[in-house]
């Protein structure tokens, strides 16, 4: 029985680590909706293990209740910081640890973390298998296709991390020298299933319902793991299971839906930052919440302004108010 199964997930929908974005709130409204296995944001190796104010990367690994099943991922270059990172994520007790081996951002993958490792793939795999010694909890890896193009080995590292006990790796399908750009290559995970027995989740370009089936029709992956197409539409997790089980979408949200769903995430994040912090934050979320609605030009340019959450719910309610109106 591999990781997945021992959690009853089966084609799971996973909301994807992400810097400033997966933190509990975020993370407890991706639940709501239907997300089977969700992610911290990156949690900094040195930051927990060296820094002299450790207490702002320690926050990240603060776990609410009902958002279990989560994993715990990490980042770093060192493999003697990262040890000690495990068992520190391990007890707070997620269901699992993963070691981010994808980011592609320039400050992490310099360091050699990150998508880093991707240059040095025996650190990379040594670094995973002293994990796995160290904690009691699945050790999972995500990565991504090779440092570039012409450093694809994805297939080799899937069997070498297989070996030394990673139970399961997510791939996203680009590689470092791509960031976000270009269209994902799908077509390595069906390749990576024929080599290891371990679930292999696909990563990338999945931003719509049909974008999930697809995943899963055109490459047997284990489970879909969802990144930007979340931060737009944390509604995705719903509708995918919608269409994957009647092949149709009938639950696409409407504006009072939109709105107060907004507010609740608004609230969840005013509880566990502070509310100046979250309005602040919230700010990244409208464009997505709002996308196609009325004069969004308009509702964003006004949603700019609110420094406390009174201010946001009053805007935000007299908006639908006057769609009411107008629509009436």
């Amino acid at each position: 029985m591999n990781v997945y199964e021992r959690l009853n997930i089966d084609k799971g929908l996973f909301l994807a680590p992400m810097e400033d974005v997966t933190d509990i709130s975020f993370r407890l409204l991706c639940k709501k909706f239907g997300a089977d296995l969700v992610f911290t944001e990156f949690v900094n190796a040195d930051g927990l293990v060296r820094s002299k104010k450790p207490a702002k990367t320690h926050a990240k690994m603060i776990l609410h209740p009902e958002e279990h099943p989560i994993g715990i991922q990490i980042y770093g270059g060192d493999i003697e910081t990262m040890i000690p990172a495990a068992e520190m994520a391990a007890a707070r007790e997620p269901e699992l640890i993963d070691i981010n081996a994808g980011c592609w951002v320039k400050k992490v993958a310099k360091r050699g973390a990150g998508a880093g490792l991707l240059r040095d793939l025996p650190y990379m795999v040594k670094m995973a298998g002293a994990i796995v010694k160290t904690v009691d909890l699945p050790v999972t890896v995500k990565t991504r296709l090779g440092w570039d193009q012409d450093s694809i080995q994805i297939v080799e590292l899937a069997k070498m991390l297989e070996d030394v006990g990673v139970q399961a790796l997510t791939v996203h399908c680009r590689t470092r020298a791509q960031g976000h750009s270009g269209t994902p290559d799908w077509s390595w995970i069906p390749k990576i299933k024929s080599a290891v027995s371990i679930p292999v989740v696909l990563n990338g370009g999945v931003m719509t319902a049909e974008d999930v089936k697809s995943a899963f029709d055109q490459t047997g992956c284990d489970a879909v793991m969802i990144a930007r197409g979340a931060i737009t539409n944390p509604w995705i997790f719903r509708q995918a299971k919608e269409f994957m089980a009647t092949g149709k979408v009938t639950t696409e949200p409407c504006l009072d839906e939109r709105i107060h769903v907004c507010l609740e995430l608004l609230q969840l994040a005013v509880r566990y930052k502070g509310e100046r912090r979250a309005v602040l934050e919230m700010r990244k979320h409208y464009s997505g919440f709002f996308r196609n609605v009325h004069n969004i030009k308009y509702l964003r340019m006004r949603l700019m302004e609110p420094e406390t959450y009174s201010e946001v719910e009053e805007i935000l309610l007299q908006y639908l108010k006057d769609q009411e109106t107008r629509a009436a």
